[in-house]
């Protein structure tokens, strides 16, 4: 029997759409001071933390350039204390494969999926955005065979909770370039997650997009931590103290592990994606670095998910700024937390 597949229109190739869409040397400046800070902080040389934060998924340019805007100006007040790259998140999984997959599929929500349209929208914001705001964003590598898209635009890429098994995901995140995130898988199991991290900070050899390839392996990959979900369906928080201190032994027990460092998800279930809750888990886990040296070391960072507007809203009710995915804190509590983290960092 033949593939059932339609072979709908060839893409161009990411160096093609590099070409037509370059980036200016102003920019590439900016990524290369951004990332060399980045990976300051994760070899331990910057005691700044990370603070990864913005929408669920960026459905919109016009929301999410005004969000940035909002940022860039509040980082000026927290930049002693705090590192921010906002999350761009453009390709969103589905826990059922239908849905929403994000701007890469569909740059107008209540439009048709358009791939082509949507890998020259994703590149163009991004590209704004770091044009407009000085950020270098965070994106999930959902497609590992797509990120060269916008390889030279990003300063960090996190590795889903249904992606972090697969082979495919672990050894192109050994090739990136920019620290990855390995989240812990949805059923909680740590040692994926460790076994991740294992794998793409090690020199790897394979086939990626017609090529066969190898790797140097990823120093900066490390570990996230986002709740799991019981074979009930209850989810369980995973940020706490004895929590960090499990992953603290993991990567004690591996010596080969390099940089080790944990950024906490402070939403999906480890809020049960109750977004308010974000607020008090951060204040929880900035009360461990606090009370424990070799947890501030470990822990790098935050992942809080952020918009303009509190909450969620579904696809065609157009309240400008809103998530359409996971429900995010809106833009004052944002600020409030932002400053509430600086002075405890």
């Amino acid at each position: 029997m033949e593939m059932q597949m339609e072979f709908v229109r060839k893409l161009p190739i990411p160096q093609e759409l590099k070409r037509q869409f370059p980036v200016s040397e102003a920019i590439r400046r900016i990524k290369e001071k951004r990332d060399g800070e980045i990976q300051d902080i994760l070899e331990g040389r910057d005691d700044r933390l990370l603070l990864i934060i913005g929408p669920c998924s960026a459905d919109r340019e016009d929301a999410v350039l005004e969000y940035m805007e909002r940022l860039a100006r509040v980082r000026e007040q927290v930049s002693e204390r705090l590192f921010i790259i906002p999350r761009v998140y453009t390709n969103k999984p589905r826990t059922r494969g239908v849905g929403y997959k994000g701007m890469l599929h569909q740059p107008d929500p209540e439009k048709e999926e358009d791939m082509l349209q949507g890998i020259i929208a994703i590149r163009e914001m991004h590209t704004r955005i770091v044009a407009e705001t000085g950020f270098t964003c965070a994106e999930e590598m959902l497609y590992p065979s797509n990120h060269r898209y916008l390889s030279d635009l990003l300063s960090y890429v996190a590795v889903g909770a249904r992606s972090v098994e697969n082979q495919e995901h672990r050894i192109v995140a050994s090739g990136i370039g920019v620290p990855a995130g390995m989240k812990n898988p949805t059923g909680g199991d740590l040692s994926v997650m460790m076994n991740a991290v294992s794998a793409s900070q090690s020199p790897q050899k394979f086939i990626y997009r017609g090529w066969e390839v190898k790797t140097r392996g990823n120093p900066l990959t490390h570990c996230i931590l986002r709740g799991y979900v019981d074979r009930f369906g209850r989810s369980h928080p995973n940020y706490h103290y004895e929590d960090l201190r499990d992953v603290l032994d993991l990567y004690r027990a591996d010596p080969s592990l390099r940089n080790p460092a944990v950024v906490v998800d402070t939403n999906h279930s480890n809020s049960g994606k109750r977004y308010m809750e974000q607020i008090r888990i951060s204040s929880d886990v900035m009360h461990s670095r606090r009370v424990d040296g070799e947890i501030r070391q470990l822990v790098k960072g935050l992942m809080i998910e952020s918009y303009l507007e509190d909450g969620a809203q579904k696809i065609g009710e157009g309240v400008y700024g809103k998530s359409i995915t996971d429900p995010c804190l809106g833009w004052e509590k944002t600020e409030k937390l932002i400053m509430d983290l600086a002075e405890q960092a």
